[in-house]
């Protein structure tokens, strides 16, 4: 980056716009992806439709970024990314209008194909989000700028949670699609500014791996086990984030659907102190070591998830929704720059893309599973399940291998 772009404590004013641009673009896709979770009484009434096919609804972006994750990921070490970033704005834009005519014509199906085209916009954000990120930085705050930025996610769900009730009663919850998405025009024309000349296809540009070193992620154990890791952290991070608003209004007393949402919001808000505090714990209190980090989160997630079980009084199901937002997020963001110190340069985009396409498979699979497990069993043995889940990465994360780095 040139320094005529650096402001006068040497912080590079063209990267910071980079990383906020992103960062837009990214909380945009999260607020439109998650904006249904906080209506579900007003979409299935709108549509005529049961718990499972309003969990699709959310779940079916994730299933489209696992199918297409690994695919795009290749396809930016490739291409001009700042077309790919640019496309991916405008097909947002295109899906918020779309699933706004579709829900209002109670079109059921075609407001899940306007929701596939938002899942290829989220995963194009999010892929070249986190690559771009850590490469525009320092090898020892890396992990704390990628953790920073993958705090987009919880900024656009605490957005889209709290935001949705309040524009449902507006305009109508089928206007909860496209007033999302139109966030992200301002993500996309501070990326422009932010990419425009020669500096900046200089600075990302690097060569594209080679088959063989492309295979090699895909025998790569370290990255299969963080990314199951991935996996297990996104399943109970969407858990919560689809199902906690209707577990309010229908399990606790005198809770609103508004009130739901608002509570809900403190869920991905967490996010934002616990994100890039994984980063700066692993990069400051740990001399770099990533894997103490996902342990701990793991750790914190356990009771926390178990405490639903166990209490139900309104005070104490919102501190729980605090520290188990605090405790999941943790190690979401720092697993995106431990999988790249583990793997070669070259196919750093690469080990990304996988982490992203397993870790959102869980994220995919979650909402429909825990619909079906309510609809057997109730809220109170899904939040079962969910423990078995968080136990699972505490045994996992203690295995895991150390950064290379």
């Amino acid at each position: 980056m040139s320094d005529g772009y650096r402001t006068r404590t040497g912080v590079d004013v063209r990267t910071i716009t980079l990383v906020g641009g992103m960062f837009v673009l990214s909380a945009a896709a999260g607020a439109y992806e998650i904006a249904p979770a906080s209506v579900v009484p007003l979409v299935r009434d709108g549509l005529g439709i049961g718990p499972t096919a309003v969990g699709w609804l959310v779940s079916v972006m994730y299933l489209t970024a696992v199918v297409l994750s690994i695919p795009v990921g290749v396809a930016l070490d490739r291409v001009d990314v700042r077309n790919a970033v640019t496309a991916a704005a405008v097909a947002l834009l295109a899906a918020g209008v779309w699933g706004w005519s579709a829900a209002a014509a109670g079109a059921y199906w075609w407001l899940i194909a306007s929701r596939v085209l938002g899942g290829l916009a989220y995963v194009v954000f999010w892929n070249a989000g986190a690559s771009l990120v850590g490469e525009a930085v320092d090898a020892d705050v890396r992990a704390t700028a990628v953790s920073a930025f993958t705090a987009s996610a919880p900024v656009g769900f605490a957005l889209g949670q709290f935001g949705s009730p309040l524009v449902a009663d507006a305009f109508g919850w089928p206007a909860i699609f496209p007033f999302f998405a139109t966030v992200a025009v301002l993500g996309v024309a501070a990326f422009l500014a932010a990419t425009a000349g020669e500096s900046f296809r200089g600075a990302t540009e690097a060569p594209a791996p080679s088959r063989a070193q492309f295979r090699s992620v895909f025998a790569n154990r370290a990255v299969w086990t963080l990314s199951t890791l991935s996996f297990l952290g996104f399943s109970l991070y969407l858990f919560v984030n689809s199902w906690l608003p209707s577990y309010l209004t229908s399990e606790l007393d005198g809770v609103s659907l508004a009130l739901a949402g608002a509570l809900t919001a403190l869920f991905p808000a967490m996010g934002v102190v616990s994100r890039t505090s994984g980063g700066v714990l692993s990069d400051r209190v740990f001399d770099g070591s990533r894997r103490p980090v996902v342990v701990l989160s793991f750790l914190l997630t356990a009771p926390a998830i178990g405490g639903f079980v166990a209490f139900t009084a309104v005070e104490a199901v919102v501190a729980l929704t605090v520290v188990s937002g605090f405790a999941i997020q943790l190690a979401l963001g720092l697993l995106y720059t431990y999988v790249t110190e583990l793997v070669p340069d070259e196919v750093t985009t690469t080990a990304i893309s996988v982490m992203t396409s397993v870790g959102l498979f869980g994220a995919f699979l979650a909402p429909i599973a825990a619909g079906e497990i309510i609809a057997r069993s109730g809220y109170q043995t899904a939040f079962l399940a969910a423990l078995v889940v968080a136990l699972a990465g505490i045994a996992l994360a203690w295995y895991a291998p150390e950064s290379a780095d």
